[in-house]
């Protein structure tokens, strides 16, 4: 009798589309859960956090609320952000609460060109593309170090300084992960991403320790490259990346950039990774909460399928994860798209697209 693997999931739908999004990836695993004959099991726990908890409780999440997650195998995130909360009050108070608290440092958003989606980038008509972004998770330009002060001087004579901050540390594990990650892809090449000709102390040393952590992979073919360089390249030269490494600012930026140039936004998952496994590792699509669209209906769940399919490389179920990735692409080839992309089907549409093609 085959071994039954069971995990809990702690669901966080968040704002906006982001329970429309969730429900959509937590339908896709327990089908496929469904149809292990009882080899694979998925427990979800529901908790109610986001912008509506904060209009109740003046908090983003509960005091306990990361006490209690740890017991979980991992987070199913949706996502966070509502016209009614400044936006650094609602992402600081919860996904990056999250993230930080958990020591989430590693963040791999892959970027993958599908079937029957049209690319703005007209290159990707007749090239084979597709590579990952891997940011740094945990400090850099995100570490919160800072502060504003002398408002009592009057308008116009309040300071705010926000200091990005980097570690010998916190540079050299994301940049062996992302070399680590390289040797699993046909092309083994990494290119790191800085500003260090204008940012000459945090991104030079993050230069300095891609030179020596490079030197201990000489299988991997390297590159270091500004992140404006980076950004035409995405764009121009798409086709030389594999997998691209960068701070925790320049990684956010790129990464929507390529998922942009994918087709759109709604396509792109993400893992928030603690490697070492002391805590939970958190997935979620990289889109926001959507308000325009909130609530209709039409948004896309294929970032949230797709950071279901990373959740399940994370616990090593690679077969499951890709079964999921095959249904994904199965759907965008037949059609089976929502406005984002260019089609006309539904949330609902899409997502029983997805459970059909499961079976293929």
């Amino acid at each position: 009798m085959a071994q039954t693997r069971h995990f809990r999931i702690a669901a966080i739908p968040g704002d906006g589309v982001g329970s429309e999004v969730v429900d959509a990836g937590r339908q896709v695993l327990d089908a496929l859960a469904s149809a292990s004959h009882g080899t694979l099991g998925f427990t979800w726990q529901e908790f109610p956090w986001g912008s509506d908890f904060y209009a109740r409780t003046g908090k983003m999440i509960d005091d306990d609320g990361p006490e209690r997650l740890r017991e979980f195998d991992a987070l199913y995130f949706g996502a966070v952000g509502w016209p009614t909360v400044p936006d650094h009050v609602s992402l600081w108070g919860l996904r990056l609460r999250l993230c930080q608290g958990f020591d989430q440092w590693a963040n791999v958003r892959p970027v993958h060109f599908l079937p029957g989606v049209t690319s703005p980038l007209r290159k990707a008509d007749t090239t084979e593309l597709d590579w990952v972004v891997v940011r740094e998770n945990s400090e850099g330009e995100y570490g919160g170090f800072g502060g504003r002060n002398f408002s009592a001087r009057g308008r116009g004579g309040e300071v705010a300084v926000q200091s990005a901050v980097f570690t010998e540390t916190g540079c050299e594990r994301i940049i062996r992960f992302a070399f680590d990650l390289a040797r699993t892809r046909s092309r083994r090449k990494v290119s790191s991403v800085t500003k260090s000709n204008a940012q000459q102390y945090g991104m030079v040393l993050w230069d300095e320790v891609f030179e020596r952590v490079a030197a201990d992979y000489p299988d991997v073919e390297t590159e270091s490259v500004l992140v404006d360089a980076m950004s035409a390249k995405f764009v121009l030269r798409p086709e030389e990346l594999s997998v691209v490494v960068a701070s925790n600012l320049n990684a956010d930026i790129l990464s929507d950039l390529g998922s942009a140039l994918a087709g759109s936004l709604g396509l792109a998952a993400s893992a928030n990774l603690n490697p070492e496994r002391r805590y939970p590792s958190m997935f979620e699509p990289v889109h926001g909460s959507a308000p325009d669209i909130a609530g209709r209906g039409v948004c896309n769940p294929i970032g949230a399928v797709g950071s279901a399919a990373l959740m399940l490389e994370h616990f090593g179920l690679d077969e499951e994860a890709a079964r999921v990735q095959r249904a994904i692409r199965a759907t965008c080839a037949q059609g089976v798209l929502t406005a984002d992309v260019g089609g006309g089907a539904s949330t609902k549409d899409v997502t029983s697209a997805l459970i059909d093609n499961l079976a293929d």
